[in-house]
């Protein structure tokens, strides 16, 4: 299900949501336009698991290629070592959040921020919001850290702390509707917290299933589950205190189909 909006207008304008995408934009350009070094910033930013919890040995990866040999294609495995990391392995729980492994993955991150991360920083307020995305997004990414341990593969990408954003959103928002799109055709309006739960038992889904692995699947599914609950938290933290802003209380209609 992919969201088209919500029916809450936000109160103020968002300079921080808007700000996270402009920094995620210009990483992933900077990713994208990095002459063959793409993959680089990813191991120099990204962050390697065995990096903070094995920190005298080196990260290396097993790379599976597809060979042309004289009797056909065969898939070869070879080991590679990554780059040297551009900083202290525990920093790179932060610029993790603002990298991205691809065009859909980069869209599809800042598409869930920009629905939901408006009405989220109206109820934090402009700092608090920064604060909450980060520190849910931090979260997320030792929540990745402590079910993959050893694990050489850089992990990358905004989804736990946009998870953050969602947790948050569920709390402070609990009679919101959001309009969603199921492609190939259909268009529906649900529950906010139904929408949002259905995503959450998916990535924890998701994740259980991945337990005991020999191989990552490509899909931190713990980082989401675990930016999502940090965002229940801090919400819940700031929803009935002076730490929190009003609530909005204007709705928006929508189309009728």
């Amino acid at each position: 299900m992919i969201p088209l909006r919500d029916n809450i207008p936000p109160h103020s304008f968002p300079y921080v949501n808007y700000g996270i995408i402009a920094l995620c934009t210009l990483a992933f350009l900077a990713q994208m336009s990095g002459n063959g070094e793409g993959g680089s910033i990813v191991e120099q930013y990204g962050m390697v698991p065995i990096r903070l919890t094995r920190p005298d040995e080196a990260a290396v990866m097993t790379i599976q290629e597809a060979v042309q040999t004289p009797t056909g294609i065969v898939v070869q495995e070879r080991e590679h070592v990554l780059a040297e990391s551009a900083l202290p392995p525990w920093m790179t729980l932060i610029t993790c959040m603002f990298l991205h492994g691809g065009i859909m993955h980069f869209l599809g991150n800042m598409w869930f921020l920009h629905i939901f991360g408006d009405n989220v920083e109206d109820r934090f307020g402009h700092v608090g919001y920064a604060l909450m995305y980060l520190g849910t997004g931090i979260f997320a990414g030792l929540s990745h850290l402590v079910t993959n341990l050893a694990s050489p593969i850089p992990t990358i990408g905004a989804s736990g702390a946009i998870a953050g954003v969602m947790g948050a959103y569920l709390v402070l928002y609990p009679h919101s509707r959001v309009q969603a799109f199921l492609p190939p055709i259909f268009s529906f309006v649900l529950p906010a917290p139904v929408f949002l739960g259905i995503w959450f038992v998916m990535q924890t889904f998701n994740g259980i299933s991945t337990l005991g692995a020999s191989a990552s699947t490509g899909v931190a599914w713990w980082a989401h589950s675990g930016g999502f609950i940090a965002g229940v938290i801090a919400a819940f933290m700031i929803r009935n205190t002076a730490l929190g802003r009003p609530a909005v209380t204007q709705r928006r209609a929508f189309a009728s189909r």
